[in-house]
């Protein structure tokens, strides 16, 4: 048998193999909606991605032996009047690349019990839960960036009187497959003054009122430092909103915490976070500024990267969905960062001077991010921080503007053009670098061509000295309305001063959708990068094969 025949029958194998794994769940979901079971009903979804990886030394491919790698979950919710319970079963055989292999496995990732009546709402086994913006306490999960820090504990929440919200939360963070040895409690409160006070409940200006405190308990054993055993950090915030203005603050201080994260010094972490919306029919602006203060907060003192984060730390930077936008991603900086962000929107009337027959509308958006103030007092690295001056390093910029125009009934364009600003040293930790300064366009047309089939189209161009130069994109989408899309694209290296690193990373995808079903299978090459969601990140290694992935609910 010939090598191009051994890798087609791979091919083919993965495909059959992945086809099995998700048939009964998709039998399942076909069947209903959801199932009557035991006098309540089961619902859920499931997820499947997998990939068959080809061999590929021009792209700089990590080997992988096993050929094929899928990542899968399935979610069973049960519910009968005041009680709940539900689990989630996990399979990483083995996990897909970009995915840490610890990981690596299959079993019952998430469990619970819960119980709400009457205000109160307790659950017993793992729970998700976020305290005012987070900055103190958030635990959630993403499949995309193969994050999951959620509780193994118990959860309290209560409601005495209207407009009162209690919360108290004790457990251990999962670390992959098993749990991290710190001990995380924490309690949150908030009244809504609106809700409480019957004088104000016609009032058209509402007040938001809370505050949090959260703790970790992790043994102290180290030769070298004399660690705190018992952190703890605080936060109050304030949410006004009269009309068409949303308000927001919060500020955050957590005790000294020597970590991994800040080279083990004894210095108290802060965290300020404001955010400011203005919206009305045809207009809206937000302005968003926050600084970080040594907050990184973890349940495990030596863990590093995304695993065992306490707090979550909002972003200040817009998550772009274009591929050439999403080359250079901000990824936060816990140890002390200083940004802020601006957006404004406004729509051009049809028939207006600008507006055109069928109206215009133009997205403005400005966000910046720059090093803290810091001046080291001691040889262990202890310093003092000015809030109201800002560092002199730039770490990110992004100016972007974006307007949709309808050229007629069935034809409408976007253009974006984006200028950024990225200290690749700083947000991917890799010194010698430099700043890349990268300008971005894109057009995209849609156009409907009947009732049943619609084509969109891009056309994107990255402009850049630094780095690897230069990128183009052209991406073509079919879509069969209701079922059926077919998409291709290739992404073109075509500025790379390296001529055999001058790549085009094509690719072609076929899907298929009925009603909470959808199936996608797609060919091609995806090229290394960094992943982010609000802030978070993962690096994604360079890949060629056949991709596979699957979703649905009942």
């Amino acid at each position: 048998m010939s090598d191009s025949q051994f890798t087609i029958n791979n091919a083919a194998l993965c495909i059959v193999h992945c086809a099995l794994i998700a048939s009964s769940f998709f039998f399942f979901a076909l069947r209903s909606s959801a199932q009557n079971v035991a006098g309540g009903t089961l619902h859920g979804n499931f997820e499947l991605d997998a990939q068959y990886y080809r061999p590929d030394s021009l792209i700089g491919e990590p080997a992988v032996p096993q050929k094929m790698l899928e990542n899968s979950f399935v979610n069973f919710i049960y519910q009968n009047n005041d009680f709940s319970a539900g689990l989630r079963y996990e399979s990483y055989l083995d996990p897909l690349l970009g995915y840490d292999p610890r990981y690596t496995g299959s079993g019952i990732a998430y469990r619970y019990l819960r119980f709400n009546k009457d205000g109160l709402d307790v659950t017993a086994g793992n729970f998700y839960e976020q305290f005012g913006s987070g900055l103190v306490f958030r635990t959630y999960q993403s499949f995309a960036l193969g994050y999951d820090n959620s509780m193994d504990g118990i959860r309290v929440k209560y409601n005495p009187a209207p407009g009162v919200y209690l919360k108290g939360v004790i457990g251990n963070e999962r670390s992959f497959w098993t749990e991290g040895s710190g001990i995380v409690r924490g309690i949150d409160g908030e009244a809504n003054i609106n809700q409480l006070f019957k004088a104000r409940a016609d009032k058209p200006t509402n007040w938001i009122v809370g505050g949090s405190f959260v703790s970790k308990y992790q043994v102290a054993q180290s030769p070298t430092y004399i660690l705190p055993q018992n952190v703890g950090a605080g936060a109050v915030r304030i949410n006004f909103t009269s009309g068409g203005w949303d308000i927001y603050a919060e500020q955050a201080m957590k005790a000294n915490d020597p970590s991994a994260d800040n080279n083990y010094i004894y210095q108290n972490g802060y965290a300020t976070y404001f955010t400011a919306t203005y919206s009305e029919p045809g207009f809206g602006a937000n302005f968003g500024f926050h600084r970080l203060d040594n907050m990184s907060f973890r349940s495990d003192r030596a863990a590093v990267t995304t695993n065992l984060l306490i707090n979550y730390l909002p972003a200040l930077t817009k998550d772009h969905t274009y591929l050439l936008l999403n080359i250079y991603p901000y990824a936060t900086q816990p140890e002390g960062e200083e940004g802020m962000q601006g957006e404004v929107f406004f729509n051009l009337k049809p028939a207006s001077p600008f507006g055109g027959k069928y109206g215009t509308d133009i997205t403005l958006n400005f966000s910046v991010i720059n090093s803290i103030n810091k001046q080291v007092t001691d040889t262990i690295g202890d310093y003092t921080s000015n809030p109201f001056k800002i560092g002199n390093e730039v770490y990110f910029q992004d100016f972007n503007a974006e307007v949709t125009k309808k050229l007629s009934k069935k034809v409408k364009l976007i253009f974006t053009y984006a200028y950024v600003i990225y200290n690749k040293d700083v947000i991917q930790g890799t010194p010698g670098y430099g700043i890349i300064y990268s300008n971005i366009a894109i057009a995209e047309l849609s156009w409907k061509i009947n009732s049943k089939k619609n084509l969109r189209t891009e056309l994107q161009n990255l402009y850049t000295k630094e780095d690897q130069q230069s990128w183009a994109v052209l991406l073509a989408e079919l879509t069969f309305v209701p079922h059926w899309f077919v998409a291709a694209f290739d992404e073109y290296n075509y500025g790379n001063d390296i001529a055999d690193q001058r790549i085009h990373y094509y690719t072609g995808q076929l899907g298929y959708t009925k009603n909470t079903n959808r199936i996608t299978i797609g060919y091609g090459r995806q090229r290394a990068g960094i992943l982010c969601v609000g802030g978070v990140c993962r690096n994604v290694p360079a890949s060629d094969g056949i991709t596979l992935s699957m979703t649905s609910s009942f």
